[in-house]
């Protein structure tokens, strides 16, 4: 019941609103050794956990950097750069923006783009700006669509790429059922699927411009 400490030191120092990272360190540092493992047994597990997961914390170093670009004006400028372009509406911005998406996501390049890297600073204020509208319901309308398409264009196009993981969740499942398939097999299937998903959202995007010109 000892390794149970570790939750009381949780519960005691978000209570308290101590550091929540120097909470958890403490909770697996007492845990640990309720549990009868050393010092340096304790460390090298951080180091592996760390090292295993070293690639997830690649993603916070981008938020920063946007910050940074916000403050300097990236939304302004991505709203000036649509409104000087003649014809440019909201459904045809976003037509291109999910056909990139799925296309980058087909080649595995799934965190090139995002709600956080590139809907919020600059696909969504682009959108905002070709929509032309005072009227707010409608602004957070198109930026609801925004983020709707990065969610397709990601979900749909990832398939495609033979080394996502749902493809060998798949192929895995399968040859528990006797069915030995090659990811290669599963990934063309995923393409008709992509295509539809295009179609489909594109027209959506044609109606809310409809929409929006009403």
């Amino acid at each position: 019941m000892l390794v149970l400490a570790g939750i009381l030191v949780i519960v005691g120092g978000f209570m308290l609103r101590f550091n929540p990272l120097l909470v958890v360190a403490v909770s697996a540092l007492v845990t640990g050794l309720a549990a009868g493992l050393d010092l340096h047994a304790i460390i090298s597990a951080f180091g592996k956990a760390f090292n295993d997961a070293r690639y997830i914390s690649i993603v916070w170093i981008v938020l920063p950097v946007i910050g940074v670009l916000e403050r300097h004006g990236l939304q302004e400028r991505a709203r000036t750069l649509i409104a000087g372009l003649k014809g440019a509406t909201v459904g045809r911005l976003l037509t291109g923006y999910l056909l990139i998406r799925q296309l980058t996501a087909a080649l595995g390049l799934t965190s090139i783009a995002g709600h956080a890297q590139t809907v919020r600073p600059l696909v969504a204020p682009m959108a905002v700006a070709a929509a032309a509208s005072d009227d707010e319901t409608t602004n957070d309308q198109v930026k609801a669509m925004a983020a709707a398409t990065d969610n397709i264009g990601l979900f749909f196009g990832e398939d495609i790429f033979i080394a996502i993981g749902s493809i060998l969740l798949m192929k895995g499942f399968l040859e528990q059922q006797g069915i030995v398939l090659e990811p290669l097999e599963l990934s063309v299937w995923a393409i008709p699927t992509a295509i539809a998903a295009f179609l489909i959202h594109g027209f959506r995007l044609w109606r809310f411009d409809r929409r929006l010109k009403r």
